[in-house]
């Protein structure tokens, strides 16, 4: 079936039928993932339903495909529900896409699945480039032969023990590639469908390097690192995997659950055009450390029991402790990051752009959190001034000729009624209670003359939204070269920044005031006494509200000095990391909050790529 060039006959029920689910798959691969597809043929076909995501091997695709001539390449891209083929003509794509259109298939699984086809101009090939292994990992194939693998496995006797003969053999293989002698062995075994939770080897227990030969069955492990970059990493059977340095000591490492899980031709590589499904075997693991003696010095302290002297900050209970926490948290941050911020925040969001350009020629407007001053020359015809908490962002913003001069957005020496719009851009969610939140909208609210609009954009709680995903969420692919791009604190990009590994549980702080809260008029800030601030993880959902965001600092020559107590985390750079508090709104918490200002009306309330926006007016 055809949906680009349809058919002069009247389609009956079931051609119509799938002619939908196809323009569906059209759509659908443009809003969630980007990728545009053509209405003329091409060598390429985009194959909707047909990827590892869903269950679809390429062992099983590949002959379908075949069918129609020789395939030159397929693209199965990581946890994806589709895949990409190229063919040697464009009359091979032509009959593979008017043929299967529509046609049904039988999963790994035994699901019954349809595919739909579309045209692409090329396949996404950039976005997924081989990926390094970790600092410190080694993967050692083939370090025992199938006979030593087959005894070690007999000698477990999960009731008694194990033969500690057996035990000696494997640490003799060990030896050549770790410094310590271990004296710890850990053995486990896997059935398909089981995995274990993304984890750090506590440092202080054991010493710097761990070790572990996998017997059995093949297995991928994944590796994350705190900015969010995760690296597959396959460990075949009788391999040794060992993890020293960076890799014990800062990324996590884990493995789901599935019972097929994503694979490769070859032996660890994430070269893409290889990958395929696997069926998971009953994985045995030997596990070697050495008991440490002394407290651990790694380089990565934030991460380390050892090290970290203090805990995350916890919820204010009161005005004070909230003004202390925005110093700490907010404004030391943003003075130490300044010119590393700067260097991120480059392109205008379009529906700011319009808001000012709306305004009329002559109108005067202020920015209340300008920070680097990236909207203060959007329209020329309008006098703009800036303000900032931040000294250090108020100067770049003079460097580039614009006016700005320092402040608290809670107090801005500017008259009453002086100005035709205000906007605030990523600003709100800095205050860390109800009340100051409060007060720093009424504070936006006294600047308007009467008439006068102001624009308020905030980090969304809900990253996900009508069934779309934000950008922040969308990319969970980013190579080395994108990351300052993405180290952002989105100030209407709703891209959240690198981040580190929860330390604590992630639901242990959670809202403050809820909508029910503005609406009832209580504000009640002091939901949670005595919670810790949860540290939030890079391109996940939020599980809390009010949260700790790291920001690795990079490429500053201003700035090298470390913050304390909490504002530091070892890096292999090293980079300093600093943590910045928000409160992250739900869905009609913004607009009940100007709902308590007695002098605005609400014209518009809107979501923007994981942000709450609001344009109010002066009444």
């Amino acid at each position: 079936m055809d949906s680009n060039h349809q058919p002069n006959y009247k389609l009956n029920k079931t051609e119509k039928k799938f002619l939908r689910k196809q323009i569906k798959a059209k759509h659908t691969l443009l809003r969630h993932e980007g990728i545009e597809t053509v209405s003329y043929a091409t060598q390429n076909l985009v194959v909707a339903n047909g990827g590892l995501g869903n269950g679809v091997s390429r062992k099983q695709l590949l002959p379908v495909l075949e069918k129609f001539g020789p395939v030159d390449a397929l693209l199965m891209p990581p946890n994806k529900p589709y895949s990409f083929a190229r063919y040697k003509t464009t009359e091979e794509s032509k009959k593979a896409y008017v043929t299967l259109n529509g046609k049904e298939i039988v999963d790994d699984l035994g699901q019954k699945i349809i595919l739909y086809l579309n045209f692409v101009e090329k396949a996404q090939w950039k976005e997924l480039e081989p990926q390094a292994l970790p600092p410190g990992l080694m993967v050692i194939e083939e370090i025992i032969s199938s006979e030593d693998e087959k005894m070690l496995l007999e000698s477990v006797d999960w009731t008694e023990g194990t033969d500690n003969q057996n035990c000696n053999f494997c640490k003799m293989s060990c030896y050549c590639y770790i410094k310590h002698k271990p004296d710890q062995l850990t053995i486990n075994q896997y059935e398909p469908g089981h995995g274990i939770p993304a984890h750090i080897d506590t440092h202080s227990a054991f010493e710097d390097e761990i070790v572990s030969l996998s017997l059995g069955s093949e297995i991928v492990m994944d590796f994350k690192h705190p900015d969010g970059v995760t690296v597959p990493v396959l460990l075949p059977r009788r391999s040794l995997l060992v993890m020293t340095g960076e890799s014990r000591y800062l990324w996590t490492h884990g493995f789901c659950q599935p019972l097929f899980y994503e694979t490769t031709v070859g032996i660890i590589t994430s070269d893409v055009g290889d990958l395929t499904l696997s069926k998971r075997g009953i994985r045995t693991s030997f596990t070697f450390r050495k008991v440490r003696q002394t407290p651990c010095n790694c380089s990565y302290p934030l991460v380390c029991d050892s090290q970290r002297k203090e805990s995350p900050p916890s919820f204010p209970e009161n005005n004070k402790e909230a003004s202390q926490l925005e110093q700490e948290h907010v404004h030391q941050v943003y003075e130490e990051i300044a010119r590393h911020f700067s260097s991120t925040r480059h392109s205008p969001w379009p529906c700011i752009v319009e808001f000012l350009k709306a305004l009329p020629s002559g109108s005067i407007v202020a920015d209340i959190g300008c920070g680097n001053g990236k909207y203060l020359g959007i329209n020329k015809e309008l006098y703009m001034i800036g303000c900032d908490r931040s000294q250090n962002l108020v100067h770049i913003c003079r460097e580039k000729q614009f006016q700005a001069f320092v402040c608290d957005a809670l107090a801005v020496p500017v008259c009453s009624g002086s100005c035709d719009a205000c906007i605030s851009i990523a600003v709100i969610h800095h205050f860390a209670t109800a009340e100051r939140r409060v007060a720093a909208l009424q504070e936006l609210v006294r600047l308007l003359r009467p008439g006068g609009k102001a624009l308020i954009y905030v980090w969304a709680m809900e990253q996900e939204y009508n069934k779309q995903k934000s950008k922040y969420l969308r990319r969970n692919r980013i190579s080395q070269e994108k990351k300052e791009e993405v180290n952002s604190d989105a100030s209407v990009q709703g891209l959240l920044v690198e981040q580190m590994p929860d330390m604590d549980n992630q639901d242990s702080a959670s809202s403050v005031s809820s909508i029910n809260d503005f609406q009832e008029g209580g504000c009640d800030s002091r939901k949670v006494m005595n919670s810790k601030l949860p540290i939030h993880t890079n391109r996940t959902a939020f599980h809390s509200q009010d949260v700790l965001v790291p920001w690795h600092l990079r490429g500053n020559p201003d700035k090298d000095k470390l913050v304390e107590p909490f504002g530091l985390a070892g890096s292999h750079d090293p980079s300093p990391v600093f943590h910045r508090y928000y409160h992250v709104f739900r869905e009609g918490e913004l607009e009940a909050a100007c709902q308590t200002l007695s002098n605005v009306s609400i014209l518009q309330s809107y979501y923007d790529q994981g942000n709450w926006c609001v344009i109010l007016q002066k009444i």
